[in-house]
């Protein structure tokens, strides 16, 4: 019972939906039935007439049919009409997807590259930063003004590591060129312009000053590498002072100035690190080479005479100058090989 209410009902809604065709259907069902009686049932000139009249009914239900399906398609050929619209715009709107996808992986790179790089805001983490820099690599660039630290902690540290756990050690330095006076008495303006006073060695600077400091890192370059066969060591001279330090090591890179409590530490993978390393190899490209590899020509002692350091200046076309006494020669070997830590407390 409850299926045939079911179906009638449905019929019944259908029928309501289509009445029109609905009807247009039956008068065409009896327009064929009329057409098919034979004449003693229906005279010819009342079924002409009859079918005549109903077809014309019929025309008029299908028109009406016709006019309503119409009116029914506007509303879907609007919608459709502004889907394609919405669909032609979609491309832009792709663009701007990935435009949006770009600005966030640019930020996400960035955070990334912040959490990486900090400022060191106080002389103990400066020192903590440079002794976590060095622990067990087997890599190290310096570019700066003379390399009185280099020479004092960093130099001399790197390689007792190295020696300890039998390891090659790669060292790259970029200084001022000690025979380029206009360049030594430059640095030593600017180092004068900051503090009158002597700094942590206790001395003052002088364009004297800053050509020792310079001709001692070379030679302790040497020193070094006679007495460490896996010490690859490369010095590089240049005619341009810079205001800041860089010491680079397979962890970390570590930007210094004159401010003792103030320094930049990037750690290896951010953009900062393999950018500045970028900078660094290209200055040390264009810096005029010291010839390292002649450190076998003139040996040197473990307290090298006056007659060595001046004979090896010679022999790799960096001779001191004439101006130079027995004294000042000793004075460049004890920057050499016993400089004093100027950030020392």
């Amino acid at each position: 019972m409850a299926g045939l209410r079911s179906a009638v009902g449905r019929s019944l809604a259908w029928a309501a939906k289509n009445v029109d065709g609905a009807i247009a259907l039956v008068l065409a069902v009896a327009v064929g039935v009329l057409g098919v009686l034979p004449d003693k049932v229906i005279p010819d000139e009342v079924k002409s007439q009859l079918v005549s009249g109903t077809t014309l009914v019929v025309l008029a239900l299908v028109a009406t049919a016709l006019l309503r399906d119409r009116v029914r398609q506007e509303p879907v050929e609007e919608a459709m009409h502004a889907t394609s619209g919405v669909l032609a715009r979609l491309p832009e709107r792709l663009d701007r997807l990935d435009e949006l996808e770009d600005l966030v992986a640019g930020t996400r790179r960035a955070l990334e590259d912040m959490a990486v790089i900090r400022i060191l805001g106080s002389q103990h983490e400066i020192a903590q930063a440079h002794a976590d820099a060095r622990r067990g690599t087997d890599r190290w660039t310096f570019k700066g003004g003379t390399g009185t630290y280099m020479r004092a902690v960093t130099l001399p540290e790197c390689v007792a590591a190295a020696r300890r756990e039998k390891r090659h050690l790669t060292v790259r330095l970029e200084i001022i060129d000690p025979t380029d006076e206009a360049v030594c008495e430059s640095y030593a303006h600017y180092r004068r312009s900051l503090s009158d006073r002597p700094d942590g060695t206790g001395e003052l600077w002088t364009t004297d000053r800053a050509r020792k400091e310079s001709y001692a890192s070379v030679l302790a370059a040497f020193w070094y590498r006679q007495r460490y066969g896996l010490l690859d060591i490369a010095v590089g001279l240049t005619p341009v002072m810079t205001t800041f330090r860089w010491d680079m090591s397979g962890r970390s890179l570590i930007m210094t100035s004159e401010d003792p409590n103030r320094a930049i530490i990037a750690f290896s993978g951010s953009f900062f690190y393999e950018s500045c390393g970028t900078e660094l190899r290209t200055s040390f490209e264009q810096a005029r080479r010291v010839a390292i590899d002649r450190y076998r020509s003139v040996p040197l002692s473990d307290e090298p005479t006056v007659e060595e350091v001046r004979r090896l200046f010679d022999r790799v076309d960096l001779p001191l100058p004439k101006s130079f006494t027995d004294r000042d020669v000793v004075e460049v070997t004890r920057k050499a090989l016993r400089a004093k830590d100027p950030y020392a407390p």
